[in-house]
Order: C-alpha cells, then sequence, then structure tokens
C-alpha cells in the first residue's frame, strides 16, 4: 500500500565495494536496509529456520532493500549487514554477560576496521603472499558467502563419510587459496594444504588474511579493563528477550 511508509537506512560497507565488479550495486559501497517489521520477526523465529541454520541469512535478505546478489558478499561486508540487522529491529543496545558481569554496548558506534585501498586498488579479489618458512607464492581470495555455504555443505559430507573428520581449517584454507607458484589447479592445492602447508606459514597467512580483510570491529572494553576483546554473538544478539 502506497499510503504506508517504511522508513530505511543506509548501510556503509567495510570494504567500501572495492572487491566488486564495477556493474555490481555493491560497487557503491553502500546497501539500503528497512527496519524490521512483523515479517521478519516471524522468521526470526520459525523454528525450520533456526534448525537448518539459515534463520540469520532469511531475516538479511529480508531486511536488504537494494537489489544485490547476496552470495556475492564479502563475509565481512555480511557482519556489517548483520550488525544493522540487529539495530534495525531491536535497537543500538546491546547487552550480555562478560566475566560474570553485565556489560551493555552501543553497536551503533562500532567503527569498521581501518582499510589499506592501496591493497584494493585493482578490484580484483585475489591477493599475493610469500609464505615465510617455505618461501612458496601463494594467491589467496578472501570468502564470501557462497564459500561459506560451500564450505559448510563440503564439511558436512565428510562429516557423513566419518563422524570424527571435522578438518575445518585445512577446507577453509582450500577455498581461500587461489594458486601456488603458479599453478591454480584445485587439484594441485589441495595436495599442497594437505600435504606440504607447514603449520608456521598457515598460521602466517590466517593472520596477514585478518590484518587486511575488510570487516566491522566487533571488539569493546569490558568494564574497568584497558584491553579489548570479542564482542560476544549469543543468543541474546538477535533474540534479546531469550
Amino acid at each position: 500500500m502506497d499510503e504506508f511508509k517504511l522508513p530505511t537506512e543506509t548501510v556503509e560497507l567495510p570494504s567500501k565495494g572495492l572487491l566488486y565488479p564495477e556493474d555490481s550495486e555493491l560497487a557503491k559501497g553502500i546497501i539500503e536496509m528497512k527496519y524490521m517489521t512483523a515479517k521478519e520477526e516471524d522468521i526470526l523465529t520459525n523454528q525450520s529456520y533456526i534448525k537448518n541454520g539459515t534463520v540469520l541469512d532469511k531475516l538479511m535478505k529480508s531486511l536488504i532493500v537494494s537489489k544485490i546478489n547476496y552470495d556475492d558478499l564479502l563475509i565481512g561486508d555480511k557482519n556489517a549487514i548483520m550488525v544493522a540487522s540487529r539495530i534495525l529491529g531491536y535497537g543500538s543496545e546491546y547487552k550480555f554477560e562478560y566475566a560474570g558481569e553485565e556489560q551493555i554496548v552501543d553497536l551503533s558506534v562500532l567503527d569498521n576496521k581501518p582499510l589499506d585501498e592501496t591493497l584494493f586498488s585493482t578490484r580484483t579479489n585475489e591477493f599475493s603472499f610469500t609464505l615465510p618458512k617455505s618461501k612458496n607464492s601463494i594467491s589467496f581470495k578472501l570468502l564470501t558467502h557462497k564459500d561459506e555455504q560451500d564450505i559448510t555443505r563440503e564439511l558436512e559430507g565428510l562429516k557423513k563419510i566419518n563422524k570424527d573428520n571435522a578438518p575445518e581449517l585445512s577446507t577453509r584454507l582450500k577455498y581461500m587459496i587461489v594458486s601456488v607458484e603458479g599453478r591454480r589447479d584445485k587439484k594441485d592445492i589441495r595436495e599442497f594444504v594437505d600435504n606440504y602447508l607447514l603449520a608456521q606459514d598457515s598460521r602466517a597467512l590466517r593472520e596477514y588474511i585478518r590484518e587486511i580483510q575488510p570487516d566491522v570491529d566487533l571488539t569493546f572494553f569490558p568494564n574497568g579493563s584497558e584491553n579489548r576483546v570479542n564482542i560476544p554473538i549469543g543468543l541474546k544478539f538477535f533474540w534479546p528477550d531469550i
């Protein structure tokens, strides 16, 4: 009904749109989102969505007004949308318990991580890195929502074969690494991760990815502390009355 107005807000993506093709709506670096309605509350309480782990994606897709391809979202940008969804649904005040004390964080003042835009000048989601111990040259990409879905499906398939087999770390690396010493064949990359990627190099690569990855800064100072810690994203984040 045209006479009913629905307020919206603009959300800045941590990536500033620099890793999306220029013809993508995401390249604008911002998206428009609407406030949560009763429809979205129905999504949040849908037991089927909760059980199969799709509830938050269903919610965010419903709140996004901009015509984007949700699968293309970088994980850091998706985290910013998650925070915005919570604010648009239940406000910016987030109460939770940490170290036995109640903490209150204003989600509206969370900043995006500083971004080294020189790394993204080519608008290509591929980056070079030399593994410090083995000196192998690799290239890697930042994961998208589709990558995360593919990783989840692969891990679920591996668990069906062996319920005790949960190689999440190595599986994620197989999706992140695009080439090794110029070799781009997926079979070569998987063999490298399984048999040749040193633990020291794996750790260095993951730390570098965390350093450059666009994301929202989900840390806070606990009461009376001078050290930042991660904000716990628990059930009360989207179900504050639980």
